[in-house]
């Protein structure tokens, strides 16, 4: 009986400790899947992959090619945030159905970014000739942040901090990434200040939205726009189109902006009267799934900016 008992506690134990060595595999090999992060803009995706790497599983909900403006999240983009580690987000009026669902998230297993939190948020402006919604009583943001390469600095910095926390593993390789992709955002930012600086002129006109608030502010440029940022306004009135027309005019400028996926046909107005070229300035909110596929970063899509501001000012 003795022998009997002494062998049954001896299968015992080892199914015990089988069990447990099964128990702490598995736990070391979930610990070792790639953590997830949900981004719902451009930028947000664009600077965490290249703070991350391939070390994370980055998803971008807004597609490519879309109005972020009037996005509203899918059942199954509310799952991928209630069971990411990580979700970044602007925190805009155009994002208020985030507070709905991040109201019961567990702090303590999903991590937020909020951009406008991390950056010093401007509200977004009338100034003249402007056509506002007469309708809204409370100023809002321009949610535009990384349009300064100095925010973009404060995010991809909190990005940092947030991934390190996660995956401590691979905490010295995300402080690398992001100390080299911060250098390259700071040459971009003594780029665009020595471009104005030796201008000719800082005046800009937009025969569309005016999404370029912390950009005109970080560098001294004035600008004129038929629309503030996240207006949903299509159409200007002819005073508004008069208005742009005449300051082209007198301040003998050559050319008008427009921003991303915009028809372009209050430009085309103003074209068709003043001479002036149309050029594009890129809000970096979505990109065509063209230039998502490609791969364009962040950083290509701000030097063509660069460029076409360089253009205009001189």
């Amino acid at each position: 009986m003795k022998k009997t008992a002494k062998v049954v506690v001896a299968i015992i134990l080892f199914v015990s400790l089988a069990t447990g060595i099964g128990f702490l595999a598995q736990t070391r090999s979930d610990s070792s899947k790639p953590f997830k992060i949900v981004t719902t803009v451009f930028p947000a995706y664009d600077f965490t992959r290249a703070v991350v790497g391939d070390n994370a599983n980055i998803s971008l909900l807004v597609p490519p090619g879309s109005e972020t403006h009037s996005y509203e999240p899918s059942p199954q983009d509310i799952s991928a945030i209630q069971q990411c580690d990580l979700f970044i987000y602007v925190g805009g009026e155009s994002e208020s159905w985030v507070d709905k669902i991040t109201i019961d998230l567990d702090k303590s297993k999903t991590r937020l970014i909020k951009m406008l939190d991390v950056s010093d948020a401007l509200e977004e402006e009338i100034v003249e000739g402007m056509e506002s919604n007469e309708h809204i009583d409370e100023a809002e943001y321009d949610e535009h942040v990384w349009t300064s390469p100095l925010n973009a600095i404060k995010i991809v910095n909190a990005i940092r901090d947030a991934v390190t926390d996660i995956d401590l593993d691979n905490a010295d390789i995300y402080r690398s990434n992001a100390d080299n992709y911060t250098s390259k955002l700071r040459d971009l930012d003594q780029d665009f200040r020595t471009m104005v600086e030796k201008s000719k002129r800082h005046l800009i006109i937009f025969g569309d939205r005016f999404p370029f608030r912390y950009l005109t502010e970080e560098y001294g440029l004035q600008y004129f726009a038929a629309f503030p940022g996240c207006s949903e306004q299509t159409e200007a009135s002819a005073a508004t189109i008069a208005f742009l027309i005449s300051k082209i005019n007198s301040s003998k400028l050559h050319y008008i902006f427009t921003v991303e996926f915009s028809n372009q046909e209050i430009a085309k107005t103003i074209a068709a009267e003043t001479g002036a070229e149309i050029l594009e300035l890129h809000s970096l909110h979505n990109v065509s799934k063209a230039d998502f596929d490609s791969g364009k970063t962040y950083l290509e899509i701000m030097r063509t900016n660069l460029d076409n501001l360089e253009k205009a000012l001189n």
